[in-house]
Order: structure tokens, then C-alpha cells, then sequence
């Protein structure tokens, strides 16, 4: 049986850490994404994921620095995100490190790009990535552009299509959750997780340790943590020691040096 894995996410602004609450309010300077890499390694997580929030040109250069420089650093796996359009977009920054990329907006503007992007990469390299908010009561869509953009894809259906075009992970984000640190969106993850059969990485929402418990037992394969790190004493030695008392099949804590 796969290990369930726990994974910091970090959003990036203009090659600075910053943490936001749904995705666009109150936006806070959260460090330095090299030393903060380092800081997580030595705690043994599992992988990383660096988001751009802005996607401009001018910011995927800088992107593009960040990632060779952590990837200097540390030895886990990095799945990197945040305006990738092409294939090219795709293979510069597997060249400087990243090991998996995150796709969001081109998956939904055009589709065959996923499809594309997983025969030349491999489906292992590809993270659809699925941006949702609730519209109405137990109504939800896919949102894309940094969750700027509402589509009309129901975000179970798109995860399922994104399966068929050779995604090998589905990283679910709950844009209402988003730092909140209110928990995850337990009920959707167990849908979905019925349905894969790639990982499912659930994403927003992670407050206290029960919060982490409670997303693996309802069917993620995978766990993303911002706030909480960033905001509590809670740390990924804390989470794992936590998780496996319960029962959640998590690897020992061990750097990537070791």
C-alpha cells in the first residue's frame, strides 16, 4: 500500500512566500522560499508545491530562479504551478528542477494540451489541478485564472476527464477553504476519491491535526498544509507522529540528505 503523503504548499509573489485567505483576501509575506524549503526538508515532507499566483511573464522568470535555486537545495520531489501554457512552459521548468507540473486554466482552455503535455513528460509529471467554489447551495464549478474566472465544469466530472486525459495526480482545491484552517471539504474528497483511480491530493483547509486525520480517512491520497504551518506550533514531525497514532500509513520522517 502507497504511504499517504504530506506536503507544504507555497504560493509565490514575486519570488516571496505569501499566504492569502480564499485565494485573493488578506494577503500576508510568509519568507524566503529557499531557506523555507530547507526548513521543510529537515523535517522529512514527503514533497513540495510552488504556485505563482501571478503567471506573468515577468514572474515566471522569476519562478524559474526559485525553482533552480531550491531544487540546489533540497532533494524531494517539487511540483510547480502557476501559468503554464505550453509544452515549453512545461519543460523549462522540469529543466530546473521541478519533478511534477501543476495545470490548472490551459487544462480547462484547452484540453488536449494535458493530453499532449503527458505524452511527451509522462502522466507521472502532470498534476490537474482543480480550483473550486460553492455558487449555490450544493452547486459547485471549476474556477480557473488564479479562481478569477468561474467555468460551467462541475469540478467531480472535470477531475474525472482530466483522468482520461492521462493526469497522473489530481490536486482538489476548495477556494472557500483556502486558509481558512477550517478543515478540509471532507464530503467532496470522499466523492472524488471514489471515483479516481490516480492519487487524489486534497488541498485547503488543514486548522488542527484532526483536520489531516480526517481528510486521509475520507479518501486522499495526498495533503496539502499552508496555514498551518505558517500560522501554529504544528509541524510536519508533529502531523506525521499524529497521523500514524491513528493509523495513517505515513513514511518516518527522514530529510532528503539522509
Amino acid at each position: 500500500m502507497l504511504k499517504k503523503r504530506i506536503i507544504p504548499k507555497f504560493l509565490l509573489k514575486e519570488g516571496r512566500l505569501i499566504k492569502g485567505v480564499k485565494f485573493h483576501d488578506n494577503h500576508r509575506e510568509s519568507g524566503n522560499p529557499v531557506s523555507t524549503a530547507k526548513v521543510y526538508d529537515s523535517y522529512g515532507v514527503d514533497e513540495l508545491v510552488f504556485l505563482d499566483i501571478l503567471a506573468s511573464v515577468e514572474s515566471r522568470k522569476t519562478m524559474l530562479e526559485v525553482i533552480k535555486s531550491v531544487s540546489e537545495e533540497v532533494f524531494m520531489p517539487l511540483t510547480v504551478g502557476g501559468g503554464v501554457k505550453s509544452l515549453n512552459d512545461a519543460r523549462d521548468l522540469l529543466f530546473v528542477g521541478a519533478d511534477k507540473i501543476s495545470i490548472n486554466t490551459a487544462a480547462v482552455e484547452k484540453p488536449y494540451f494535458i493530453k499532449e503535455a503527458a505524452k511527451y513528460y509522462g502522466d507521472q509529471c502532470i498534476v490537474g489541478s482543480v480550483d473550486y467554489k460553492e455558487i449555490a447551495p450544493n452547486t459547485f464549478r471549476v474556477f480557473t485564472h488564479g479562481g478569477n474566472k468561474k467555468t460551467e465544469l462541475d469540478p467531480i466530472e472535470w477531475s474525472m476527464q482530466l483522468q482520461d486525459f492521462h493526469c497522473g495526480e489530481i490536486m482538489l482545491t476548495s477556494i472557500d477553504l483556502d486558509g481558512t484552517m477550517s478543515g478540509y471539504d471532507i464530503e467532496m474528497i470522499q466523492k472524488l476519491s471514489r471515483k479516481l483511480t490516480i492519487p487524489l491530493i486534497a488541498s485547503s483547509g488543514a486548522g488542527c491535526l484532526d483536520d489531516c486525520c480526517f481528510a486521509f480517512q475520507a479518501g486522499a491520497d495526498a495533503i496539502t498544509i499552508s496555514s498551518m504551518f505558517f500560522f501554529t506550533d504544528h509541524s510536519p514531525i508533529k502531523v506525521r507522529s499524529y497521523l500514524s497514532s491513528k493509523g495513517i500509513n505515513v513514511r518516518a520522517s527522514k530529510s532528503s540528505r539522509n
